[in-house]
């Protein structure tokens, strides 16, 4: 009997600190100068947006511990101040690497292609008089500077807005002291100005902060006054929904209230001029309660993903990745009907390689099929404009029984998801907000059709949300389906939903938060089971995120019986391979590329059975014990063929991989001598291109 701990904390990675290395592993693409130039800005912006996101929800959630006194919570036994401190020290270098990036790499390579970023001491006369124009017409009527004294208290600063704090020296208007100020920079205010050409001495791109420009002039707004300092910074604040949702009435209500309240929470960032005396820092963390480790100061932008807006203004699709057109397989090009494709045989689509477009033809011709009787479907994103609530709209004012699930606490989609919502209650629509306690993250649609005198069901499942416009960033499957017992499954996870009742056995699917959980230990079970009694074991798991200890400890348990175990994990990944006793046989691995990898597969080699299952859940406490998700088999031989050679294709990945060590760290895949070089994401084009007819 093997007795070894599988639950020693040295066996695991700090959850918080697994977010911020996938971090570092986005920033490498920004680095990469095989990736074109706009791109490497792309990712630059993206990175920001993520820490950002990071700070709103986990920092400040680790503070709130941290000041309650909280016990570790992870596996990995850290405490929340020891967390808090490996955070700032990884944060503080992902940072600084980020303004290298943009001001040693980024910027001059932007300029080497005729895109300028001009800085105020290289404006020429020319640009510095319109600039003063566009100042005093366009930005001047939209500020509100604020000197700061008794009666004009340090000003409410929104969650992630431009502000600058102003050093004087002098007396107002008034016959006071003035020493300083506050300026915010309404959000309707571009953060960039794209100068017109024909200004002289101005190219086609050149382009100006809108911060520089607030600096250049800011003495225009102080008359009589010395300016002593003009810095921009930047709070984060958290933006976590707090909504005890067993004790209201209406949820959409209470989340209205906190979005409306959540842009002012407690401050947990600040991001600074790099420049700004210590003396106006100390009051700016005094003001917000905050320490110098909160402090990141800063040489550029304070708000760096608003530079994202260059990747659009700037009119250079030769520094971007080469425009593709989505696929379709030849039965689902050529059929006039998917109603009609959809009863011979099942339909798999690989998005954004293939088109997502059935998926809102299938809703939009449902809406007005005569003979469609009732949609059901569960949103947890959908965008703002969505053609398929549209097509939900239509369908249900055409006097349809429709269904929607809406989860209105998709985090930061909560304004977007009302607002749907509302527009499908107008029109007659059920919409229901999920389970209280519980996130619906399933992504499911029922269709019911009536087909002489009888209803025929059919259902799309997938690994991702119904977003068009993620659909073309995001790598995931969807399954086409009319499998009776499939499909009688969906129906009763449906009705569970809406009536809380219990539901029947299900037969096919696999829904958390009942037996996922169970159901995923016992397949690692199974193959632990078989390589102790001789045989093969393998495990394969396309992931976003791994962090649920009892799955981690399975695997292994698993690892330490001889099954082979191969991760490919995009994100968060706290189980750590290649310990000795322990880990061996665990190989994990990311895919880091053009688009997201979002889709989650699970493979079981089942003493050759081979059991592969599309879902929604990722390996995480929250998916198995506090989210509504599914999970199905894929059973066709030919679509499980598909996704196994997928998977395979994941693991040869050498240019777009990388790979998990013992100690945490991330280690890029690079071919080997003599081996060929190979990027999934750019193979799954490849196909795309060379043979688009085929599925």
């Amino acid at each position: 009997m093997d007795t070894t701990n599988l639950s020693l904390p040295e066996h695991f990675i700090n959850r918080e600190l697994s977010v911020l290395e996938f971090n570092r592993r986005v920033l490498a693409q920004a680095e990469d100068p095989n990736v074109p130039l706009l791109e490497r800005l792309k990712f630059l912006c993206i990175v920001s947006t993520n820490l950002d996101e990071f700070f709103e929800i986990r920092v400040s959630g680790l503070k709130q511990r941290h000041e309650a006194g909280a016990a570790p919570a992870g596996p990995d036994m850290f405490s929340a101040h020891q967390t808090l401190k490996e955070i700032d020290r990884v944060a503080a270098e992902l940072i600084s690497e980020q303004y290298r990036l943009l001001n040693d790499e980024i910027i001059p390579g932007l300029s080497d292609e005729g895109i300028h970023i001009i800085r105020r001491e290289h404006w020429t006369e020319s640009q510095s008089e319109w600039l003063q124009d566009y100042f005093r017409h366009q930005i001047v009527p939209t500020l509100s500077p604020i000197s700061l004294d008794p009666a004009r208290p340090f000003p409410r600063i929104l969650n992630k807005s431009l502000n600058f704090i102003v050093g004087l020296d002098g007396i107002h208007a008034f016959g006071r002291p003035c020493y300083r100020a506050i300026v915010q920079a309404p959000r309707s205010l571009p953060r960039l100005i794209h100068l017109p050409p024909d200004i002289a001495g101005t190219g086609e791109n050149d382009f100006v902060f809108l911060s520089s420009v607030i600096h250049a002039f800011v003495d225009e707004l102080f008359v009589g006054m010395n300016i002593t300092g003009c810095y921009q910074f930047r709070i984060t604040r958290n933006s976590d929904l707090y909504v005890r949702e067993e004790e209201v009435d209406n949820m959409m209500r209470a989340i209205e209230g906190e979005l409306a309240s959540n842009r002012y929470g407690a401050a947990v960032r600040i991001e600074l001029a790099h420049n700004c005396p210590d003396e106006l820092a100390g009051y700016l963390l005094n003001v917000f309660d905050l320490t110098d480790r909160d402090l990141y100061r800063v040489e550029g932008p304070v708000n760096l993903n608003r530079m994202l807006a260059i990747y659009d203004m700037a009119d250079r699709e030769d520094l971007k990745y080469r425009p593709f057109t989505a696929g379709l397989p030849a039965n689902v090009r050529e059929t006039q009907d998917m109603f009609s494709l959809m009863t011979r045989q099942d339909v798999l689509l690989h998005h954004p390689y293939e088109s997502f477009g059935p998926v809102v033809e299938m809703i939009g011709r449902a809406a007005q099929d005569p003979d469609v009787v009732a949609i059901k479907m569960t949103l947890y994103r959908a965008g703002d404009q969505s053609p398929i609530v549209d097509h939900l709209v239509a369908a249900a004012a055409a006097g349809k029984e429709i269904t929607v699930v809406v989860e209105l606490r998709a985090r930061f989609d909560e304004a977007a998801n009302i607002a749907f919502a509302n527009r499908l209650q107008e029109v007659g629509a059920h919409v229901v907000y999920g389970v209280v306690g519980f996130k619906t993250h399933c992504k499911m649609t029922l269709i019911v059709r009536r087909e002489g005198r009888e209803l025929r069901r059919y259902a799309h499942l997938g690994t991702g949300n119904y977003h068009p416009g993620t659909a073309r960033a995001y790598s995931d499957y969807g399954l086409f389906t009319t499998d009776a017992e499939l499909t009688e499954d969906v129906q009763n996870v449906f009705l569970q939903l809406t009536s809380m009742a219990q539901t029947p056995p299900l037969r096919k699917l696999v829904q958390a938060p009942f037996r996922l959980h169970e159901h995923l230990l016992q397949l690692i079970e199974s193959e632990t089971a078989r390589a102790r009694a001789g045989g093969t074991g393998h495990i394969v798991a396309k992931i976003n995120a791994l962090a649920e200890a009892d799955i981690i400890q399975a695997l292994y348990r698993a690892s330490c019986a001889g099954v082979i175990v191969d991760l490919v994990v995009r994100g968060i990944c706290c189980l750590r391979p290649g310990i000795p006793g322990v880990s061996e046989n665990i190989r994990v691995r990311s895919i880091i590329g053009r688009f997201l990898e979002h889709s989650r597969i699970y493979y079981f080699h089942a003493n050759g059975e081979e059991k592969v299952f599309l879902a929604s859940a990722d390996w995480m406490d929250r998916n198995v014990f506090r989210r509504v998700e599914i999970c199905f088999p894929v059973q066709d031989p030919e679509m499980k063929q598909r996704l196994i050679n997928d998977l395979d294709l994941f693991l040869q990945d050498n240019m777009g991989a990388w790979e998990l060590q013992a100690n945490g760290a991330w280690q890029k895949k690079r071919p080997l001598p003599g081996e060929d070089a190979l990027s999934s994401q750019q193979r799954f084009l490849e196909r795309m291109a060379e043979s688009p007819a085929k599925g």
